[in-house]
């Protein structure tokens, strides 16, 4: 009898379906993307559906997903490995990129800008037709699995000179653009994830909107889908509308007692 085989990417697959709703062509073009193994982007402001959407997109295609948040004290050891002691010495431990580019699973950055340009710089060679991973400090070479695919996240309303994306990065990848969805769709997922009526869920994306008006005009961002889902769970556990969205959106977003104060009207008028 066969010994099982073992997964190194098993705790990374996704088994149960995620949720997602379709706002345009999105999934086919991810579909195309994947069958040419393209490294992608996925851009689109904080909360607005793009680590679900690439969530579903390994499940649906059978791929585990590999997934590291971004900041600004990660290092390319953090990415690739390095070596650590234990029991029987030193030993090398594959990093979270190398273990996808091994075993064929989807690596997915988020929020990329947030690391050091001298950190993403490791993922160069996986961009184009080399598809290869130095590990400098263990002297080998690794190819990268026929399944394998990068994909990254940033948020275009945050960058800055300071972080940005170089353009020797940028050009290597393709690119789907995320926006918050159109106001009956964002009901229809506020309903389904926070388990609340669509009348409700309406109204909050109704302050949503509102909200976003407000970019850039004391704003940085509105209110998010995800924070319309928060808002939503607290009023299905009885705590009355105002406070939910006093506590998931207002004081959430917004330190200013004028902004503050104009998110706070805006829940009054769908909730008196």
């Amino acid at each position: 009898m066969n010994a099982p085989v073992h997964d190194p990417l098993a705790a990374y697959r996704i088994e149960t379906e995620p949720f997602y709703r379709p706002a345009g062509h999105e999934v086919a073009l991810y579909r195309h993307a994947y069958r040419h193994r393209m490294p992608l982007i996925l851009k689109g402001p904080t909360g607005c559906g793009k680590t679900r959407f690439v969530e579903h997109m390994a499940w649906s295609l059978g791929r585990p997903l590999v997934t590291l948040a971004c900041n600004e004290d990660m290092t390319a050891s953090d990415l690739v490995g390095r070596y650590l002691l234990d029991a029987n010495g030193t030993a090398w431990h594959d990093g979270p990129l190398t273990l996808a580019v091994r075993h064929g699973g989807i690596c997915y950055l988020d929020e990329v800008v947030e690391a050091r340009q001298d950190t993403t710089v490791v993922i160069h060679p996986l961009t184009d037709a080399r598809r290869i991973l130095p590990l400098d400090k263990k002297g080998e070479l690794v190819h990268a699995h026929p399944d394998f695919q990068l994909v990254v996240s940033y948020n275009p309303g945050y960058q800055s000179s300071a972080k940005d994306m170089k353009p020797s990065t940028r050009q290597r990848f393709a690119a789907l653009e995320f926006d918050y969805p159109d106001g009956a769709l964002e009901a229809e997922i506020v309903a389904h994830e926070a388990g609340v009526g669509i009348e409700l869920a309406a109204k909050l994306v109704a302050i949503a909107h509102c909200s976003r008006e407000l970019k850039h005009r004391g704003l940085d961002e509105g209110v998010s889908t995800r924070m319309l889902i928060y808002a939503g769970v607290l009023i299905r556990d009885s705590v009355s509308p105002r406070d939910s969205c006093d506590m998931t959106m207002t004081r959430a977003l917004t330190d200013d007692p004028d902004m503050a104060s104009a998110l706070q009207g805006f829940v009054e008028a769908q909730f008196g």
